[in-house]
């Protein structure tokens, strides 16, 4: 399914110097930024001592209108975000953009595979802007309707003799 809406985005990651015998700096993403962006992919935004933030790459937030009522919450939130995706590489940078989404059960979903490192970034007011929008277009509330249980038929639920044991072969 092609989705309705999409909002183009780039992605800003943070590499922190780890204490760690393990591993020598720990990734993750910091910042969105809206609208297509000229930046090149791997362009050192700053860096000091232990920090060094890169613009990772540009994306697109994929917009569904079967989706509107997790942006609803995700907008409704405290603080509102934007699920990053980054996965590690063989090439000659360490991390790729995977995924971004402002749906945050795919969010969470992503965070669980164990080879993704998924992290929520706050969400741009351009782009809150836009999903309140797609929102007001194409929610529509759907009612819950909680399944009632079959009742039990117990002579269905009685021991069965197995075949050899009732004289037939």
């Amino acid at each position: 399914m092609k989705p309705l809406k999409t909002i183009p985005i780039g992605v800003v990651i943070e590499r922190v110097k780890a204490d760690s015998p393990w591993a020598d700096y720990l990734w993750k993403p910091v910042e969105a930024i809206p609208g297509n962006q000229k930046t090149a992919p791997w362009t050192k935004l700053s860096e000091d001592d232990s920090h060094a933030k890169f613009y990772l790459g540009a994306s697109d937030i994929e917009l569904y209108p079967s989706d509107t009522a997790q942006y609803r919450d995700n907008l409704l939130s405290e603080t509102p975000g934007i699920w990053v995706g980054i996965r590690a590489t063989e090439g000659e940078h360490p991390y790729e953009l995977f995924l971004v989404t402002a749906d945050p059960a795919e969010g969470e979903g992503m965070s669980y595979t164990g080879t993704v490192i998924c992290e929520p970034v706050p969400m741009p007011d351009a782009v809150q802007a836009v999903i309140e929008q797609f929102i007001t277009e194409h929610h529509i509330d759907r009612v819950f309707f909680k399944r009632k249980r079959d009742k039990s038929k117990p002579e269905l639920m009685e021991r069965r003799v197995p075949m050899k044991e009732s004289g037939k072969k």
